[in-house]
Formats: structure tokens, C-alpha cells, sequence
């Protein structure tokens, strides 16, 4: 490749608009099955969906995981319909916690045929994840989140653990604890303004140990969005400790027959 070509490849880079990353479509995969997109949630990034990566690969579907800045939900809706556009074909949409609110506004796109849901908030129009948490139920659990700095939000590292991975290996844990992304109040605040689920077929599992997100206020969600619910035992992180349950969800909702809503 020339000079001038490289620089013209550069520059085209440069230009693209949205400030977080995305893997390109996995190579090997069944041009046959639709293209996974996994997105994820507050506080972590797109490592932690190794596990559900390696079966869905392994069961020959095509993956993109988004890497999500987590700045605004503005922005982590542009980077992921960047995503769901280097796709080939049908896709599926699948966002844990906070990933939820992403895919719901993203979720428009008409590529996109199915939404998951892992965990994860789904919000209603002029609802943000920062509504959904205002009122929480009493003796819901509290999650551990630090006050702000610099308009960024953390937990707790001595409380992370228990509070969003208590079924994943200890060192893990410690690890996603200790490696958190900083998750800005203002991409809490973004509100979805029309909710992909209210016209696309959707599917939610609930993880009944959850301490972030309590299961109630997710069977709830599930059951607005008309959700196909299933529920597993884990805890916010089930992603991580169990993705074979959470790679099955994806593949069922992969092979169902669509009805419309």
C-alpha cells in the first residue's frame, strides 16, 4: 500500500464519529446464522463476555462485542449502531445491566430483529437508568456505588465482590473490581427516547441473586417489554460465572419463530 493510501485510511478513521471501540465481525462463523452484538453494562467493559464469545463461537454464530465508553447514552447508542453497520445481515442485540438502556435506543435499527436482555434495565420512552434506580423498593439492596468524582460513578472495590459478582472465582472478581471503567452520572441520565422493544420481539434473563439490579425490579421490565423471561441463578455478573445459560438464551431467541407485536 502507498503512502498516500495509508494516509487516506487514516484519515477516514479519524473521521468516523463515536469515541469507542468495536471488534470486527468473527471470521469462521455460519454466514447462515445471524451476527450476534454484545454490549455491556456500567462499570465493566466487553471482556467480560469471553465466556458467552467463546459458545456462540463455538456453536458457529458471527460476534461483535462492543466496547462502550460508558460517557453518554448519546454516544454508546452511536458506537453501537456503528457495530450493528459492520455487521452482515440479520442481527441480535444483546446488552447486560446498563447495555439494556443501549440496546433499547440502538435496537431501532432495522437490522437488528431480536433484542436480549442479561440483567438488564429496559426502559421505557423518557426513562433513563437513573429513573429506574430513584425509588427503590424497601429492602431492596443498596448497590455500593461511591459518590461521584469528576462526574463519575465507581463502587466500592472491597464491596464489589458481593454486590455485582458474588457466583464468579474470587480472583475474578478482585480483578473486575480493580480494573472498573469509570461510569459517567450523565450516560445514567440519558433517556431513551423510543424503546426497541416495543416493536421487536424480545427475551430477558432474570438473575435471581442479584444484587445491583433487584430481580423483582427485572421480572417487572421483563414483563412490561412482553420479554420471552427466563430465570437462572446468579448473580448481576451471570454473564461471567454461566454464559453457556446465558449463550442458550441468545441461540433460542436466535431460532424463534418471529410474531409480531
Amino acid at each position: 500500500m502507498s503512502m498516500t493510501a495509508i494516509l487516506a485510511t487514516i484519515a477516514l478513521a479519524a473521521a468516523t464519529p463515536g469515541t469507542g471501540t468495536v471488534t470486527g465481525p468473527s471470521k469462521g462463523a455460519s454466514s447462515t446464522r445471524p451476527t450476534v452484538v454484545l454490549v455491556h453494562g456500567g462499570f465493566v467493559d466487553g471482556s467480560g463476555w469471553l465466556g458467552v464469545y467463546r459458545q456462540l463461537r463455538a456453536d458457529g454464530y458471527p460476534v461483535i462485542v462492543v466496547q462502550n465508553p460508558t460517557i453518554s447514552l448519546a454516544d454508546d447508542v452511536a458506537v453501537t449502531r456503528r457495530a450493528i453497520a459492520a455487521a452482515e445481515g440479520e442481527v441480535i442485540l444483546v446488552g447486560h445491566s446498563y447495555g439494556g438502556a443501549v440496546v433499547s435506543e440502538a435496537g431501532n435499527d432495522p437490522k437488528v430483529t431480536r433484542l436480549v436482555y442479561i440483567t438488564a434495565f429496559a426502559p421505557d420512552t423518557g426513562e433513563s437508568v437513573a429513573t429506574l434506580i430513584a425509588n427503590p423498593a424497601p429492602g431492596a439492596p443498596v448497590p455500593p456505588i461511591l459518590p461521584p468524582v469528576d462526574g463519575f460513578l465507581h463502587l466500592d472495590t472491597t464491596k464489589f465482590a458481593s454486590s455485582f459478582a458474588a457466583d464468579v472465582e474470587l480472583h475474578e472478581a478482585q480483578f473486575m473490581a480493580d480494573s472498573q471503567v469509570p461510569w459517567a452520572v450523565a450516560a445514567l441520565e440519558g433517556k431513551v427516547t423510543t424503546p426497541a422493544w416495543r416493536a421487536k420481539p424480545s427475551w430477558y434473563l432474570i438473575a435471581s441473586e442479584d444484587k445491583m439490579i433487584p430481580p423483582a425490579a427485572q421480572r417487572a421490565m421483563a414483563s412490561r417489554a412482553g420479554a420471552t423471561i427466563t430465570e437462572t441463578p446468579g448473580s448481576h455478573a451471570v454473564y461471567v460465572s454461566n454464559p453457556k445459560a446465558v449463550a442458550a438464551l441468545i441461540e433460542r431467541a436466535a431460532t424463534a419463530t418471529l410474531a409480531k407485536k
